[in-house]
């Protein structure tokens, strides 16, 4: 890989775990960043052997020899001081001038956000103050925004509460999940990031408006039944916004099936009927219009489209499905 050498001298240390951080330290590296230290979240158990993998961020810092710690806190007084205490020296040694934070997963106590001299840098994946917290590419495309974007932060100790360095909004298209759209702001992210490091002094940090606060609150398993009294463009959002995790399921027979994919169809019945199946799927009346199911997946199977599914499983008209 060639790296541009733009920033020569400028130390770093990077915080994060998923590939959406990973494309950002991609670019960090790529364009001549000293990167002193790699924070990331300790592997996980994944697949269906439940091996313990290590995080997306962790694989590019191993293949480009950069240095990794992997504290399962950073809270002195918390559950593991030792990992703690052991991470503050790390972050000491490194000798940064300052911190890039990108969907790391832990809480930054006090005395991280004040080490490095130009504090902690956050890539957040909304148009702040709209949607802080965990969840914001989800919630922005089930509450049916029409963009986002990236927001570079000055981090302090509140919830994405910090001063704006650098925005950029992207359209949300009308079929983007959470997958393409997360890769657009991944992308989007890591370039930013990079420019505003290049600027330093010559941004202005905004304070963030007191008006048009939103919280992206984490997605849980919980929300993935399907609702059929709500409107048919409501729950088409949330089949995009839960794609790839957790999915949006519903009960037909004795199996819990996901729906990846539907279209909006002018049509009305008591919700959860099957109005009609063809070829392209079945039609399922909602509170307000009816879906059209286009992709689905049996338990332990692989994504579909509607006409295989219902090859193996036949659907007929006026079954009742049941909402969650």
């Amino acid at each position: 890989m060639n790296r541009q050498n733009e920033i020569p001298g400028m130390r770093l240390i990077f915080a994060g775990t998923p590939q959406f951080a990973a494309v950002a330290l991609e670019r960090l590296y790529s364009a001549g960043f000293e990167i002193a230290l790699v924070l990331t979240q300790p592997d996980r158990p994944a697949g269906r052997g439940l091996k313990l993998a290590p995080s997306a961020v962790k694989e590019f810092a191993l293949e480009h020899g950069l240095p990794v710690a992997q504290p399962r806190s950073l809270r002195l007084d918390g559950k593991y001081p030792q990992d703690a205490v052991s991470a503050q020296q790390a972050l000491v040694d490194a000798r940064a001038e300052v911190m890039v934070v990108a969907a790391y997963g832990l809480i930054l106590p006090q005395w991280t956000l004040d080490l490095p001299p130009r504090g902690c840098l956050n890539i957040h994946g909304s148009l702040l103050p709209r949607w802080r917290g965990a969840a914001p590419i989800h919630r922005a495309i089930e509450a049916g925004d029409e963009r986002t974007g990236i927001t570079i932060m000055q981090m302090d100790a509140g919830l994405d509460t910090g001063d704006m360095l650098l925005t950029e909004a992207i359209q949300i298209r009308p079929d983007d999940t959470t997958a393409s759209l997360h890769d657009r702001l991944a992308l989007l992210g890591g370039r930013l990031i990079v420019e505003a490091l290049a600027a330093g002094a010559g941004l202005k940090a905004t304070p963030q408006p007191s008006d048009g606060v939103t919280y992206a609150h984490k997605i849980a398993k919980a929300e993935a039944g399907i609702d059929w009294t709500q409107p048919a463009a409501q729950i088409e959002r949330r089949l995009r916004a839960f794609d790839p995790f957790p999915g949006a399921c519903t009960q037909i027979d004795d199996e819990t099936v996901k729906i990846w994919r539907a279209e909006l169809v002018d049509r009305q019945g008591t919700p959860g009927t099957v109005l009609a199946v063809d070829d392209a799927g079945p039609v399922l009346a909602c509170g307000e219009q009816a879906l059209r199911l286009l992709e689905l997946q049996r338990p332990g199977g692989k994504r579909v489209s509607a006409r295989a599914y219902l090859q193996a499983r036949p659907l007929a008209p006026g079954r009742q499905l049941p909402s969650a």
